[in-house]
């Protein structure tokens, strides 16, 4: 599925969203009503717009990047490793800044491939507006206006599971269930994050998870290339 892909010219990321307050009485008049009208949309009329602003994560407009997770293959054969990062904080500028300057310095070259699950429908798409919104140039490799489909460089483990059936949303936690790869989701898992966040102010424990979503999406790719999982040995987590 991936045998001409160079395991060395990939970036595999991960992002942790959450909404941009606490909670709904948080927000200014202006953002409650904007809300309100965002979640009347979300088709739960037994719920009010509070009952759904730990949803507001999972919109660009409304929430904001906590955490960006990043793995990185290396060597070749046997030698083969990956290692595994992530850049968190509150300050989403800071993190966003830092990741694109990542992107520019080492993953700059049309040969460059950017992978995440589910990622053209989510984590691509998210970085750049809070990119724009932050005020922050959007990488090359990034930025899709004006290529052709041939010419993006984004590759997603979940569109290549869905083999061209668009009805099929495949979670990373079944992937990892069929590849036999041990769950990303044995701590927390997405519907967490905000609680954790927020309340239990870990961010810690969410950049934890997000990196082992991070080795989960890297073994994923092995398996597409019909090779071997990598050992724990082989996987560097810094």
């Amino acid at each position: 599925m991936l045998e001409h892909v160079n395991l060395n010219d990939l970036l595999v990321l991960d992002i942790e969203t959450v909404s941009q307050k606490p909670n709904f009485n948080y927000l200014d008049e202006e953002w409650q009503e904007l809300w309100t009208k965002k979640s009347g949309a979300l088709n739960k009329p037994e719920l009010d717009a509070s009952a759904l602003y730990e949803r507001a994560s999972i919109y660009a407009e409304f929430g904001k990047i906590i955490v960006i997770g990043l793995g990185i293959f290396h060597g070749h054969g046997d030698d083969l490793q990956l290692r595994v990062k992530s850049i968190s904080g509150d300050d989403e500028s800071a993190i966003l800044k830092e990741f694109a300057e990542l992107l520019k310095q080492h993953f700059n070259q049309d040969k460059h491939r950017l992978v995440a699950h589910n990622g053209k429908e989510f984590d691509f798409p998210y970085i750049c507006r809070r990119m724009l919104i932050n005020g922050i140039k959007i990488p090359d490799i990034l930025d899709l206006s004006g290529k052709k489909p041939w010419e993006i460089q984004h590759i997603d483990t979940m569109e290549l599971w869905k083999f061209g059936d668009y009805k099929n949303y495949t979670s990373l936690n079944v992937l990892a269930k069929c590849f036999n790869i041990p769950s990303p989701k044995d701590d927390i898992d997405g519907s967490l994050v905000g609680h954790t966040y927020w309340q239990l102010n870990d961010l810690e424990r969410i950049s934890t998870y997000c990196k082992k979503d991070i080795i989960t999406t890297a073994q994923i790719v092995l398996k597409y290339k019909l090779m071997d999982l990598l050992p724990q040995e082989k996987i560097i987590v810094t």
